[in-house]
């Protein structure tokens, strides 16, 4: 089984969201024998933002793309295809002003393409990349599960996934770790529970 390993936040080793998605992957590795991780550390090796330049890139025939152009499209390829590939995923996501990591954004601009991962027909929106079973280790410094200030964190990703066919997600939370230490820590063990249970069966 391919696992793809996704981190956002900007903190390295002070990130609580790297620890629970590290804890995530582990745990996997863990219960089945045959995963093989792919990781990829959107922070530290971040994508461009999807732009004008991007369309003009994959708008352009490969012999006429000079080294930029295809660096753009190497890059966007390969990006798509590690997505295609990966039988399960798991994401660090931790809110940034309401929302998630512009890294990972970056990411969901890159996966999500039309005829590849997503398409629409006279019946509407149409999901291509099923199949897949995602973990979103999800951290915040306030409370924001199923309230207003978490529609573009945790539901935003829950809604691009579903979007792309995929329908297995669970969520690893730890909120409220601004709170203080003990709040934090709470949350943090609250999570690795949480961790401890998706796989136990497993």
């Amino acid at each position: 089984m391919k696992l793809l390993h996704l981190d956002s936040s900007i903190l390295g080793d002070a990130s609580a969201s790297r620890q629970l998605s590290a804890a995530v992957t582990e745990a996997w590795k863990s219960s089945q024998a045959d995963v093989q991780v792919i990781y990829r550390d959107l922070a530290s090796d971040a994508l461009s933002h999807f732009s004008a330049a991007s369309l003009v890139a994959g708008g352009t025939p490969a012999e006429l793309r000079d080294a930029a152009q295809a660096h753009e499209v190497a890059l966007a390829e390969a990006t798509l295809e590690e997505f295609l590939a990966a039988d399960a995923i798991v994401i660090g996501a931790p809110m940034y002003n309401f929302s998630v990591p512009s890294q990972l954004k970056a990411w969901i601009d890159r996966v999500c393409v039309a005829g590849k991962t997503f398409a629409y027909d006279e019946n509407g929106p149409k999901g291509l990349a099923g199949g897949k079973k995602v973990v979103i280790a999800s951290t915040a410094g306030g409370i924001h599960a199923g309230q207003a200030s978490g529609q573009a964190h945790e539901d935003y990703l829950i809604m691009v996934l579903n979007f792309l066919g995929i329908t297995d997600i669970e969520v690893v939370r730890a909120e409220g770790l601004a709170y203080g230490e003990e709040p934090k820590a709470n949350a943090l063990r609250t999570a690795q529970a949480q961790i401890d249970d998706l796989f136990a069966a497993a």
